[in-house]
């Protein structure tokens, strides 16, 4: 198979449209069979839930090539889970974790020219999403939906190489007590907006938020989950019914324990703690582990010992391990990667 003719090695990070994405609706009670589509717009009722009162979850997964030259896919079946976990909490219709596994299979093998070749640096991001497309003036859940999935490739997250962000602690909450915070839903991610662009004019790459019910505990950022590590090489993350429950978390704390043979812990973490820890990083689909240099708590400066410079020695193994596995350099566990070609 030809691969596009993409400069590959600078590619960024962005929408890239590609041949085909996978559509499927829900009327009168249940799901149609969905289909490969070569439209990429959407058109709905002006009055639709998704544009009324927010009615929308996504998922965040990517397509590599591996080193034996694969295409595959990483833990397609917890994404499926935790969008069934979005939907109950929205009131959305479940679209199936079995239906959810074979569009995302069906989206790559359409798009698997889009695939980039192993060793570029690139991947093939997969965008799973669902919202309601029924009209609802009153404030209820719709009747009518839409799941869609659609493929974009994407160079690294962060060009140039990985370097030590630098935090703030937010002033703002990025979800309540009993909430949305445990879900991927699209709400949570537009509250952040104003709180992201808040930071980065102050000069931070990242917020810090903290609890919103004491403002006294680690929560996560707005788009990735906490990971640190203790002077005696402990992998702690932080255990919250608000935090979103990212796979990418999930998996590394699986490599500490079973590759690295760290001893992994997830709790409670409180802010006044984070001035303790040897380092910090940030986890999620996009950037897989991010090294967190400094922490500004309102002036005040939490330095952590593995600098600005470089990652932390723990989070770089943590990294190259996961990496490994998911381009095929390292044996995954049972069940990681599902092999579309």
């Amino acid at each position: 198979m030809e691969k596009k003719n993409i400069d590959w090695a600078n590619l960024g990070f962005g929408y890239v449209p590609t041949d085909k994405r996978f559509v499927a609706n829900y009327k009168d009670g249940k799901w149609d069979e969905g289909a490969l589509s070569s439209d990429a717009t959407v058109a709905i009722s002006e009055c639709a839930g998704v544009l009324q009162y927010s009615q929308s979850c996504f998922e965040g997964m990517k397509a590599y090539t591996t080193e034996d030259g694969h295409i595959v896919t990483f833990r397609p079946d917890l994404n499926g889970e935790r969008m069934e976990n979005s939907c109950k909490r929205l009131e959305m219709p479940v679209f199936p974790k079995e239906k959810f596994v074979d569009a995302i299979v069906k989206t790559i093998e359409a798009n698997a020219a889009w695939v980039p070749p192993y060793g570029s640096g690139a991947t093939l991001y997969i965008r799973p999403f669902m919202f309601a497309t029924g009209p609802v003036i009153g404030v209820k859940p719709a009747d009518e939906y839409q799941f869609r999935v659609f493929a974009t490739p994407v160079g690294p997250y962060f060009k140039g190489g990985v370097k030590p962000l630098t935090l703030c602690v937010s002033d703002f909450d990025r979800a309540a007590p009993h909430g949305t915070g445990h879900i991927k839903a699209g709400l949570n991610y537009a509250m952040s907006l104003h709180a992201i662009v808040t930071a980065h004019a102050e000069g931070f790459d990242e917020n810090m938020y903290l609890d919103a019910a004491t403002r006294t505990k680690v929560e996560e950022t707005g788009g990735a989950n906490f990971l640190f590590v203790t002077k005696d090489n402990k992998v702690v993350t932080p255990k919250s019914n608000t935090i979103l429950p990212s796979i990418t978390r999930r998996s590394l704390l699986t490599v500490a324990k079973d590759y690295l043979g760290l001893e992994v812990e997830e709790r409670t973490v409180y802010f006044d703690e984070v001035k303790d820890f040897a380092e910090c990083g940030l986890c999620g689909t996009a950037a897989v582990i991010s090294p967190v240099g400094k922490i500004v708590d309102h002036g005040k400066e939490i330095c952590f010992p593995s600098g600005m410079k470089d990652m932390g020695p723990v989070i770089t193994k943590l990294r190259d391990t996961l990496t490994g596995i998911q381009m095929g350099r390292v044996e995954a566990p049972k069940g990681w990667l599902k092999v579309i070609k």
